[in-house]
Parts: structure tokens; sequence; C-alpha cells
């Protein structure tokens, strides 16, 4: 059957309503500051009146291809028009629509990378218009995960039937709208909680200018693993008790939500039992072992309590993907930098806001590798695949190494056109730069290195590797699928 590119669309159409909620919103906080409101309720009716005028298209059951189509179109329109408000507001780098692209398609795929140079010319109201659109984009990801791309088989979604331990976790609640409702009301408190803890914190003394906006800002951002900060410093702008706090959200936000939502109904066993838990933790431990080892060698800091704190924390944000910064880890040595550039690699579990690879696939990959080790050794055995007590579905293995591929391969061809455009307009990026940037846009990282280090922007970056980026952020944060699939002609013939 040929797709049904309406349902699609009056799906898409739902979303776009809803999001004019979040403009309107933003238009309140530049009330709240005295600034104009008109460039977020501009694009706000624009997107009230699509959303309704899509929705009145006919609309049938939810199938396979339509859902593919629905979510490619949703990403792609919701950063469209989240681009509005930056290109009418229209102060430093946002005078081009390329940049207020990929700052709008880094805000709902929640990459954190920035094409902003000076933050302080940059109206408060559309500073928040990057941190909700990062929070949206972290909740957006998690109903996608857990409630569709699950039934779907995309993805290191579909493994958390395996790894919960119950055949009907790919849906929390029968319908897609309930699991939003449990996955929304505990991502909401998270951020509820961060916010308070922080403005706690703040009334305490110990995070001096973490005000009321700075609070609920980064609570957005660090909960949704997604790394916009309304401080060019990012989280070195602040003391280290909010960057230990701040580090335990982000572990928080890259844990699988089913867990999480377990453990908040009293199983505590299912998160303790995990393995992939377990695999992640392992993970954040080893590589803040690592960097703080390079960094205590290197004498990068004066004594062991920084070390520790800046190892962990960046090891962190790395390997969740949330990409915030407590210093400038572009300036580190080459032995730490390429350490972090590894964890660019790994990220957070499934069912989790976080993006790039996730450790459940890479476990079944060091399982499945360890697999083929002992049947060469003994051709007549058959051993499975586990994830804790139950059987992975060789389907589900064979997916794992495609997808790690697929990222690979991405990545590879993303690297390789940054150093030929770069190098065509005389933009000085050496290699190693190059591939930071592909890697930290096509995995969702956000900061990577050189000009585009922590403390840098993309700016630098020419139009047409800008747009490249844009478009392989939004194809690697919904997983490839869902967007490939549409350029082939059978999803379209039937």
């Amino acid at each position: 059957m040929r797709v049904d590119w309406r349902t699609s669309a009056s799906l898409t159409g739902t979303v776009l309503r809803g999001l004019a909620l979040a403009l309107a919103a933003s238009a309140g906080v530049a009330v709240l500051y005295a600034e104009s409101p008109v460039p977020f309720l501009v694009p706000a009716a624009g997107s009230l009146l699509v959303g309704f005028a899509l929705e009145r298209l006919p609309r049938d059951d939810l199938y396979p291809r339509e859902a593919f189509l629905m979510v490619a179109a949703t990403w792609l329109s919701v950063a469209a028009v989240g681009a509005v408000p930056f290109l009418l507001v229209g102060t430093g780098v946002f005078t081009s629509p390329t940049n207020a692209l990929f700052e709008s398609m880094s805000g709902i795929t929640t990459t954190g990378a920035t094409v902003i140079r000076d933050f302080s010319v940059h109206p408060q109201g559309l500073l928040f218009w990057r941190q909700l659109l990062q929070w949206l984009g972290g909740l957006g990801i998690l109903v996608l995960a857990v409630g569709l791309l699950s039934q779907l088989s995309v993805g290191g979604a579909r493994l958390m039937e395996t790894e919960t331990q119950t055949q009907d976790v790919t849906k929390l609640a029968p319908r897609i709208e309930s699991t939003a409702r449990i996955l929304g009301r505990l991502y909401a408190g998270l951020t509820a909680l961060l916010t308070v803890i922080l403005l706690v914190l703040n009334g305490l003394g110990f995070a001096p200018n973490m005000g009321p906006f700075n609070a609920v800002a980064h609570a957005l951002t660090t909960v949704a693993t997604a790394g916009f900060s309304p401080e060019a410093e990012s989280l070195g702008a602040f003391t280290p008790v909010v960057q230990y706090v701040v580090a335990a959200f982000m572990v928080v936000g890259a844990t699988n939500f089913v867990l999480l939502y377990a453990l908040v109904q009293g199983d505590a066993d299912r998160l303790r039992d995990s393995e992939e838990f377990r695999f992640y933790l392992w993970i954040l431990a080893a590589g803040s072992a690592l960097v703080a080892g390079v960094l205590a060698v290197d004498g990068t800091f004066p004594g062991v309590e920084p070390t520790v704190r800046h190892a962990v924390f960046q090891v962190v944000s790395i390997v969740t993907t949330t990409g915030y910064a407590s210093t400038n880890f572009d300036l580190w040595s080459p032995a730490a930098k390429h350490a972090l550039f590894l964890g660019m690699f790994v990220g957070g579990m499934a069912g989790s806001t976080t993006c790039s690879i996730k450790t459940v696939r890479w476990l079944i990959v060091l399982k499945s590798f360890r697999r083929e080790l002992f049947v060469e050794l003994s051709p007549e055995a058959i051993r499975p695949v586990r994830l804790g007590d139950s059987v992975v579905d060789e389907d589900a293995v064979r997916d794992v190494h495609a997808y790690v591929l697929l990222g690979i391969v991405a990545f590879t061809l993303l690297t390789v056109f940054i150093v030929v455009d770069t190098a065509r307009a005389s933009v000085a990026i050496g290699e190693f730069e190059a591939m930071g940037a592909a890697a930290s846009t096509v995995l969702n990282i956000g900061p990577a290195f050189g000009p585009a280090g922590p403390y840098g922007s993309y700016a630098v970056f020419p139009r047409s590797s800008l747009l490249a980026m844009t478009a392989l952020m939004w194809v690697g944060r919904i997983e490839f699928i869902p967007v490939l699939v549409l350029f082939t002609r059978r999803f379209w013939t039937g």
C-alpha cells in the first residue's frame, strides 16, 4: 500500500499546534524582561494556523510508513518554525537564515552546538527559547523512543524489551498519548527538582550567580542532556557545587526512563538488575579515571579536587551527549582531548534523552564479538547473545551492527566533506577539529575542538558545512532510519 501522507501531515499538525504554546511562553519571558514579544508571537500564530490546517486532513491509523514520515517531518518542521524567532530578533549572527536554522536544529535535536559568538547581544527571551527548544526535544525523543520507534523495530529502543525484562515496555500504557503523559510527568518532575535545588543553592550562597533565569535555563537543558547554556562559559561560570549537582542530573537524564519510572514506583530491582545500567556506570567511571589520570600527569590543574571534578564532569557531559563544559577542555593535552573524542561515540542508555550510539548497542557489539571468538574455538556450539537473563533476537543483533556501521560511515563522510569544504573556503580547520565537529553533530554532542570548542562557535564554518551539519543533526537524532527510508522508491510506491 502507498503511504498515507495525510495521516502523517495531520499528526505533524498536532505537534505544530502544541509548539505555539512554547512560543507563547517565550513571548511571556520576553515581556517579563521588557523585550518585544513579536518575534515569538508571529511564528506562534503561524504555527497555530498551519497546525490547525494540517489537523483537518483525514487521519487514519498510524502504520509504519506513516510513522516514519511523521517522525521525519515533525523534527524538520519544528526546527524550521523554531528558526523564525532567531531571524526576527536578528541580533548577532542571526541575520543569516543558515545560522538561525543551525541553532534551531541544534536545539530541537538536543545537540547543543551553537553559532553564537557573543551572548550579551541576544535578549533574554531568545536565550530562553533556545533552552525551551532543547527541553521539548528531549521530551519528544523520549516519547518517540519508548512509545513509537520501539514498536517499529528502530534503533536501541527495540532492545528495551529484553533489557527491562517486560514484554510491554515499548508502551508504558496502551496508547502513545498515555506514554507521553507518564514520561512527561517524570521528565517535568526531574526538571522542577533540579530547578529547586539550584535556587536553594543560590539562596544559601553556594551558587552566587544562579538566579531564577539561570536555574530554570540550566534545569531545562540538563535533564534533556542537551547542553545549551545562556552563559558564554557554560557551567564554568558557576561554583564547583553546581557542577557536581548538574553532573549527577546529567547521569540521571541519560538513564533509561522506563527504569526510572519503575524506581519512582518503588521497584528498585529493575534498575539494579539492569546489565546496561551497570555497563553505563562502568563506562563513566573508567572514562573519568582515565581522563583524571591524564590530567594529573599533565599537571593541568593544581590539586586533586579540581582534577577529579573537571575529569568527571567532562566525561559525564560528553558520554551523556549533554555537551556542557566546566572548563575549556580544548586547552587540554592531545591525550585528554582524544579520550573525550572517543567518549562522543558512546552515549547513554536506550530509552533516555541522550544521543549517540548508546551503551546498549556497544554492550551487544562486545557480547557478539566475544561470542564469535568462542564459536571460532567451538564451531559446533550454539551461544546466543544475552542481556541479563534474556536472549537478544538475532535480527536485533544484526540491526545493532548495521546501525553502528551506519553511524561511523556518516561520521566519516561528514568529516571528509568538512575538510574539503573548509579548505575550499580558506577556513583554518585541522583534521582533528573536523573530526570533532562531524562527530559532535552526527552524534548530537554539541561542543567539539578548536574553533568549535566549548567556548567557541560553529559560526566559523562556511555556510555549506553548516547546512551539511544541520542535515546530519536531523538524521542522527532520529536514528537514521526514519529519514533514510524516505529516500527509497519502495517507501512511496508500496
